[in-house]
């Protein structure tokens, strides 16, 4: 029913009766097995065997092959492998190393340093081959090796020969035969139809009281007593007394019962067809794997308890390491567990989905369930919180909040949190004060309900900015031991006190980022849990101590916060923390072992005195709290295979020698860890050289250079320090051409060639330099016939005339300015022949000049016009001096001079790209084709010669050539173009 109380609360008055859907429940913990099968790598589920090795490994027999596993990878053998058959029923593991493989087929093979060994390929094994299917093996303390077989023969193997024994007592036969040697040393044959000990080299029938049920059942002890089980129990044989140890139930005997263990203490484990039996040596048993049949049971060096069953292999961890589950099939509501809160009567509160909540009583293990009214909005218990000033446990989802009161009595009370308008609000997380206030980080702010005991409701119309609501999407609230209220949002971190906002993400760039949870040390020191940049811890508005992956955390991005006794427990995107921060250090420790269920889904967290209690979508999860890490226990690590250049090398040598083609070496390797732990590896080819870091189990070395070389390599866990290496040493053999002798040669020879050659690039270069003088003394030389050239008798001559001219006709003025201008043009050609590259203003001056002469001679017969490119910097420009004349002079003397009516002549200069100039010559002649023609044979000028060799000689001693080109331009004409670098 609903009551409308008069603070306007909505209240839900729910008898104990319909609150609780059962109170009767009481759940049993359940340890979490490790299961292995075809998902995880096995060849088959159906598993008859295991085994674990001197080195660590376990080793699975299947009916498909046998699997090595290291913890993480299965690597598998098959007949394509060696084996003689895929179906082998044990194995076995003798005092040298070998592991053997006891097959359906009867025939016997062995696996060393990485080798499958066979009748094919060893000596020995030929003579281990008979018609028969070996049930037991046996090694003594005289190393022979004892074969019982599914027939009326045992065999003997001394190393040198087979002694087989048969028996011709038809009742008292050797079929299934278990051997046992006693501390004197005697050797028994042991069966289901006698009791044998070996005398003088012979078997003698001794009597007994009670025989094993099978070879199955039989167990040499290491104290060199028999363990064995019959209709009524456990038995010890020692000698030819036998005791019955342990009664056990029919039931479980039964059943088609399988390999079994126990120990000193008589501790016993028991396979049969319904399940493993553990029967503690206080006599309560306790069962595992129900219904599924189980062939046989091992503990490992470490304690953890291994089953084989035709559905692939369990493991159950060492004691301290278990974890145990509590879900659905115990007793909860769901499997999905979203929250976790507990109250001060040691009751555990969990959230669920559906809307149910769940209350332990971790006294006597009762459930109570608790369903909630709205099953849509409170479809997820993501938040609980108790009250423990009120008695009252708090509960959110993402769109509600409400609270139950009176928790200790028959009839509860739910209040629903309501905004007075009804209108929708999303919760993230909610934090209750130990006074009257209570916060909520919602999708639109911050809230602060002052008084959530009389007024649990708020309306967000009202809401005072800065005062009882701070804007912007948030994520986590928190209020301290003092009572401020801390709470992230997406600009940051920022902190509420005493009406006064502080925004300290405005002073620390880490502080900016998503902050998931927050939490607080006794010495008011903050931790804040971050979204990626791992944990920060703070006080008094400073950062104390950032711990990171580099820290030893699992995951740089951190969900949940739990603080016991000052140790702070978190979870991460990668599995659970514990940091024990004192003194401003960290001790960071890993769980590795939890791994399998906590490495990634868990919800929450709560850590009570005895257990660490985890919410998971996989039920509760839990373990002892007290569990001690062990620091210095590094994991063992293999080389398991060296491949060189696709063959692989054999493990045994002492010393491999490599063909210098086979530089290239891939080593697989592994470290024995069967607790999810995260193992890294580091490894070096040179005693001397810096380790390499990684996580890869496979390294591979490319073009390795000769020389002698150690491959060490080491592994670790989180919690441990760095195992001795495995070491594989190996030679890289040189070429010829990579030895002493040859490289010294070498040298010597290239020591004579180069003399050789320094010899001859000296005298080289002396004739170049000789070169270089006399092409530059030729240039010199065709400078001065150039200025010579230039110097045309006719043309003098006709300017004397000229001169003449104007003085018998006594125009002294005319004959003033020829005479001025021929004796500058005198002066020029005397300062040029000097130089070798002029200023193409120089030039310029120059031309004007000599075509200022020819204009005064010729008149109107000569037109003339010269053209520059404002981009050409004039006073700058380089050119060869005494380049242009020549050409300018053939142009007007045998292009325009045959016309009567005379001609024009264009001088064009211009930039081409950005280190070249364009000179172009245009006439409007004759054209210098039908020059030639009309001359009947080829004539060039005296000066073009000199000028065209000038260039010629030019070109061989500066890098970049000059281009000339003459052509006629039409019918009539001649186009001259000069390509000259940019000389400045």
């Amino acid at each position: 029913m609903i009551n409308h109380n008069p603070k306007g609360i909505i209240t839900w008055i729910i008898p104990f009766v319909f609150c609780l859907i059962s109170s009767l429940n009481v759940f049993s913990q359940s340890a979490y097995l490790q299961h292995f099968d075809t998902k995880s790598g096995l060849p088959s589920n159906n598993c008859f065997y295991t085994m674990q090795d001197s080195k660590g490994y376990i080793w699975i027999a299947t009916d498909a092959g046998v699997s090595r596993f290291d913890g993480k990878i299965f690597e598998t053998f098959s007949v394509n492998d060696g084996l003689p058959d895929n179906q082998i029923l044990q194995l076995k593991e003798d005092r040298t190393g070998k592991i053997w493989f006891l097959a359906l087929n009867g025939q016997l093979s062995y696996f060393l340093n990485g080798k499958i060994y066979n009748e094919t390929n060893n000596q020995l094994l030929k003579l281990l081959k008979f018609n028969a299917v070996i049930v037991s093996f046996f090694q003594d303390s005289k190393d022979r090796i004892w074969l019982g077989t599914n027939k009326n023969t045992l065999v003997m193997y001394n190393g040198r020969s087979i002694t087989k024994y048969i028996s011709a007592d038809h009742d008292r036969q050797f079929i299934n035969a278990f051997v046992h040697e006693d501390k004197d040393g005697k050797i028994w044959a042991i069966s289901n139809t006698s009791v044998r000990v070996m005398e003088k080299d012979t078997f003698k029938v001794v009597p007994h009281q009670t025989l094993p049920l099978s070879y199955k059942t039989a167990l040499n002890l290491p104290n060199k007593t028999l363990a064995y089980l019959n209709q009524n129990g456990l038995n010890i044989r020692k000698g030819n007394q036998e005791l019955l140890k342990v009664k056990i139930s029919p039931e479980v005997l039964n059943n088609d019962p399988g390999y079994f263990y126990t120990d000193q203490n008589l501790d016993l484990w028991i396979s049969n067809g319904l399940g493993i039996y553990h029967i503690g040596a206080g006599g309560q048993t306790q069962r595992y794997l129900n219904n599924i049949s189980s062939s046989q049971v091992i503990k490992d060096a470490k304690g953890n308890m291994w089953f084989t069953t035709s559905n692939g292999i369990y493991m159950l961890p060492q004691a301290n390491e278990r974890l145990y589950v509590l879900n659905k099939s115990n007793g909860l509501s769901s499997d999905i567990v979203k929250s976790i809160t507990k109250d001060d009567r040691n009751r555990m509160w969990l959230g669920l989905d559906e809307a149910k909540i769940n209350v332990i009583d971790l006294k006597d293990g009762h459930i109570q369930k608790i369903a909630l009214p709205d099953q849509k909005k409170y479809n997820m218990i993501k938040q609980l919180a108790f009250d423990s000033l009120n008695h009252v446990i708090y509960f959110a989802s993402d769109y509600g909040l409400g609270r139950i009161n009176d928790i200790y009595k028959d009839s509860r009370k739910l209040d629903f949190l309501r905004e007075t308008n009804n209108s929708m609000f999303v919760i993230k997380s909610f934090s209750i004060a130990s006074g009257k206030n209570l916060a909520l980080a919602l999708s639109s702010g911050v809230v602060i309900i002052p008084d959530r005991e009389r007024r649990f409701e708020f309306t967000s119309l009202s809401f005072k900015q800065g005062e009882d609501f701070f804007n912007n999407r948030s994520y986590r609230v928190f209020y301290d031991r003092a009572q401020h209220l801390w709470f992230s949002n997406v600009n940051g971190l920022s902190q509420f006190s005493n009406g006064v906002l502080s925004n300290y993400f405005g002073k620390q760039p880490l502080l900016t980022k998503r902050i998931n949870d927050i939490q607080e040390l006794s010495d008011q020191t903050l931790i804040l849990a971050t979204d990626g940049n791992g944990l920060i811890f703070m006080r008094n508005g400073r950062i104390l101590k950032v711990i990171t992956q580099e820290d030893g955390l699992a995951d740089n991005i951190c969900k949940r916060l739990f603080v016991k006794n000052d140790e702070i427990w978190v979870v991460t995107n990668n599995g659970i923390n514990k940091i024990d921060f004192k003194n401003d250090k960290a001790l960071v420790e890993s769980f590795g072992f939890t791994n399998a269920l906590l490495r990634d889904d868990v919800n929450c967290l709560y850590i009570g005195d005895k257990n660490a209690y985890f919410a998971t979508n996989s039920g509760l999860v839990y373990f002892d709290v007290n569990y001690s890490i062990h620091k210095n226990e590094a994991p063992k690590v293999y080389i398991t295979s060296v491949v060189n250049n696709k063959n692989k090398l054999g493990l045994n040598h002492p010393d491999h020698i490599l063909e210098p083609s086979n530089n290239s070496i891939t080593f697989f390797y592994s470290a024995i860890d069967f607790q999810n732990k995260n193992i890294l590896y580091r490894y070096r080819l040179k005693p001397d050289a810096p380790w390499t870091e990684t996580k890869s189990r496979r390294i591979e070395f490319s073009t390795l250079e000769p020389g002698a070389y150690v491959f060490e390599l080491s592994a670790k866990s989180n919690n441990s320090n760095w195992s001795a290496p495995a070491k594989l040493s190996f030679v890289l053999k040189a070429y010829f051409w990579q030895t002493t002798w040859f490289l010294v040669l070498v040298f010597l020879l290239a020591g004579l060639a180069f003399y050789k050659l320094a010899v001859v690039v000296t005298r080289r270069q002396k004739n170049k330099e000789q070169e270089q003088l006399l092409l530059k003394n030729k240039i010199l030389m065709l400078e001065q016939r150039a200025l010579q050239a230039m110097m045309n008798p006719h043309f003098v001559f006709n300017v004397m005339n000229s001169i003449q001219h104007y003085i018998n006709t006594k125009d002294t003025n005319s004959a003033n300015k020829v005479l001025t201008g021929f004796a500058k043009l005198i002066r020029k050609n005397l300062e040029i022949c000097t130089r070798s590259f002029i200023t193409l203003e120089e030039e310029l001056d120059y031309l004007e000049l000599y075509l200022s002469l020819e204009k005064k001679r010729f008149g109107d017969k000569l037109i003339y016009q010269i053209k520059v490119s404002p981009a050409i910097d004039k006073e700058e420009t380089m050119i060869p001096s005494m380049i242009l004349q020549p050409y300018i002079e053939n142009a007007i003397w045998h292009g325009i001079m045959p016309k009567e009516e005379g001609g024009k002549i264009e001088i064009l200069i211009d930039l081409k790209g950005p280190d070249h100039l364009i000179i172009k010559i245009i006439d409007d002649g004759v054209g210098i084709e039908n020059s030639l023609r009309d001359k009947k044979g080829e004539h060039l000028s005296k000066g073009m010669d000199l000028t065209i060799e000038r260039i010629h000689l030019l070109n061989q001693v500066e890098a970049n050539p000059i281009q000339i080109n003459v052509q006629q331009n039409g019918l009539s004409g001649t186009f001259v173009s000069i390509l000259i670098p940019l000389y400045t």
